[in-house]
């Protein structure tokens, strides 16, 4: 596992970046402000969610006057999608063979 992909289960852990996640995937742009008040914490909240989601790769920000916009980068996300699916595999390979060793002990 890449350190990314790492900091990108530690971003999904916490309930809040889950739901900002969520917020980001259903517009093409949000401010912490907007964020904010769809949650029950404050915008500072809101902030360090979008630094630690930014940190993981998981948001851009692009600033547009005073407002600074952020937006969902999936990419990161099929990384980590990509290696539980790696993982998912290797269990689903090593369940097989146990599965054969057992049928074989059998007869």
């Amino acid at each position: 596992m890449t350190d990314r992909t790492g900091r990108v289960f530690d971003a999904l852990a916490d309930p809040n970046r889950r739901y900002v996640l969520e917020a980001l995937a259903s517009r093409e742009t949000a401010t912490a402000t907007e964020l904010a008040a769809e949650l029950p914490v404050t915008r500072q909240a809101v902030a360090k969610h979008l630094a630690a989601l930014n940190e993981a790769g998981l948001v851009e920000s692009q600033r547009r006057g005073r407002e600074t916009l952020y937006q969902l980068t999936p990419a990161p996300l099929g990384a980590a999608m990509d290696w539980m699916a790696s993982v998912g595999a290797e269990w689903d390979a090593r369940l097989a063979a146990l599965r054969k060793h057992l049928r074989n002990r059998r007869s």
